[in-house]
């Protein structure tokens, strides 16, 4: 070998072992329409948060048609000092976003309604409303003269008015809405309503309501009305933050003649922003059952694509630009072998076949948690809302429901009120006079089984057998009492029939003529008492 080969050889040796230097990788180009979207993105952001900390609180303003021409550009009054400038103070407006998703701004009745779509919104307020008016009331009356007819006439009265149906509405709505309203139609000869009249207040007296004067009621959704004239300076004034008289679709009705029925109250100084409505149920619900839906949906995802079938294989000629139709066969190729009644081949020198799947263990608990954080808000038991009993031996939901109906049993004090005006002007509209002694009193909402009532009927019957035996009761007390009791077995006996003698096996004096005998023996041992002390 030469010396000019032997250099050669060498040259080529030192080539070969040097380290080879990695390609340097293409730079990352980016689009200017990607660098234009992302820009506009964040400008809308940006506008949204200087403009949203004075668009969440400001006054709510309503559809056109509710105030009337004249009054289409007045606007209700806020405080001055509850600015943007105060909210950002508070630290609760930095991200608009999380205001309205947290339920911290009204989101206005339109969104509301549209709320009231999706069961996980309406199912609650429904079922609140059914369970609160499902026992309803017991028109009762006290005083020593029998008032039954009365009662009787009120009670037919209520239901052709069917109160009890207009305030199951009103209760939903305002779960819906924040706040319902309904509109005691009094005094009208004709179809329609006169205007003077509507403005001026409904006084409870035979003078202002006639006998007959009660048409009908109607409920009214808060999207249709709008508060006129209420005081914004003075916390003494009994109208402070109280409107007078209201818009509904351009008249102006006095707030007697409309019962508002409110059930969550927010602070004056919010109240205009929410057009003097209450928290929805709806709204209180809204993170609970975002929260909810973007789980369920992650769960059902994820079960849709719990596995990920793999193809190891070489990427080479898709990834430097070559021709993409040969990969994408070759995996349509995969797809149509990937079958468990088929044969799947691949290379096994180039290719690799791998499944890759999510673990599906915990899902159900998750889910299940997620569901079970809506009744949070509501106070609703799981089985209320949901319709699932507890799983496991010896769980019961009896505990929820007594804590439920409790809550419900105390929150029927809100709908008092619009239930004994509606009383007292019944009682006008019958009578010509409101009679103090007529009331009502809510029906308990526990709900006793066939096996319960027999056993307290059963318990009943021992007790008023020791008390005739003592002498404490007769037995046409005891007949009078179990035919008057409400749902009784005993409603058609017949209490003018003379009770025969009891008698008993040995032939001695049953337990009536023992009682009497034992009562008229302890009347005369005090009549003898009192005798012996006066002398």
């Amino acid at each position: 070998m030469t010396r000019k080969q032997r250099k050669m050889a060498q040259l080529v040796a030192s080539r070969a072992m040097a380290p080879a230097v990695p390609a340097k990788p293409a730079g990352m180009r980016v689009s200017t329409d990607a660098m234009l979207m992302m820009r506009s993105q964040s400008e809308a952001v940006a506008k949204v948060k200087k403009s949203g900390n004075d668009s969440v609180y400001k006054p709510y303003e309503p559809i056109k048609g509710v105030l009337p021409a004249e009054r289409s550009g007045a606007k209700i009054a806020m405080d001055g000092c509850f600015d943007a400038g105060a909210a950002m103070n508070l630290g609760m407006l930095d991200n608009i976003d999380a205001a309205f998703g947290q339920g911290y701004a009204f989101p206005g009745f339109t969104v509301l309604a549209n709320w009231c779509q999706i069961p996980e919104f309406r199912k609650p307020a429904e079922t609140y409303a059914r369970e609160m008016t499902r026992k309803w009331i017991k028109l009762q009356a006290t005083g020593e003269k029998d008032k039954s007819e009365k009662l009787k006439k009120i009670d037919a009265e209520f239901k052709r008015l069917n109160v009890q149906a207009k305030i199951r509405e009103a209760i939903e709505q305002d779960g819906f809405f924040g706040r319902s309203q309904i509109f005691i139609d009094c005094g009208m000869e004709s179809d329609t309503l006169d205007p003077a009249e509507l403005k001026t207040e409904l006084v409870e007296a035979p003078e202002k309501v006639g006998v007959g004067s009660i048409k009908r009621l109607t409920v009214i959704e808060p999207i249709w009305s709008y508060p006129n004239r209420y005081n914004a300076n003075d916390p003494l004034d009994p109208t402070f933050y109280k409107p007078v008289s209201w818009f509904v679709m351009g008249k102006e009705i006095h707030s007697s003649r409309l019962l508002t029925i409110i059930s969550r109250e927010v602070p004056d100084i919010l109240k205009p922003a929410y057009a003097f409505a209450g928290l929805s149920l709806s709204q209180m619900m809204k993170p609970y059952v975002d929260n909810w839906l973007r789980t369920r949906q992650s769960v059902s995802d994820l079960v849709h694509a719990f596995t990920v079938w793999t193809l190891k294989t070489d990427m080479s000629t898709i990834l430097n630009g070559g021709a993409a139709a040969e990969f994408f066969n070759r995996l349509q190729i995969f797809n149509l072998g990937r079958d468990n009644h088929g044969v799947n081949a691949i290379n096994k020198d180039t290719e690799e076949f791998q499944n890759i799947s999510a673990p599906l263990g915990s899902l159900d608990k998750l889910q299940a948690q997620a569901q079970e954080q809506m009744c949070a808000p509501t106070g609703l038991p799981l089985v209320y809302l949901t319709g699932i009993t507890p799983a496991g031996l010896n769980a019961s939901s009896q505990g929820e429901i007594e804590v439920f109906q409790d809550s419900l049993s105390a929150n029927q004090e809100i709908y008092t009120p619009a239930i004994s005006k509606i009383l007292n002007l019944v009682q006008l509209s019958l009578f010509g006079e409101i009679d103090p002694e007529i009331g009502f009193i809510w029906n308990p909402l526990k709900v006793t089984t066939e096996a319960e009532k027999a056993t307290i009927r059963k318990t009943n019957a021992e007790t008023d057998q020791i008390d005739i035996t003592s002498g404490v009761l007769f037995p046409e007390e005891r007949r009078k009492r179990i035919a008057d009791e409400e749902d009784s077995p005993y409603a058609a006996l017949d209490l003018n029939l003379d009770l025969p003698e009891p008698v008993t096996h040995n032939g001695e004096p049953g337990p009536n003529e023992e009682g009497l005998e034992a009562h008229e023996h302890q009347s005369q041992v005090e009549k003898n008492s009192d005798t012996t002390g006066a002398h």
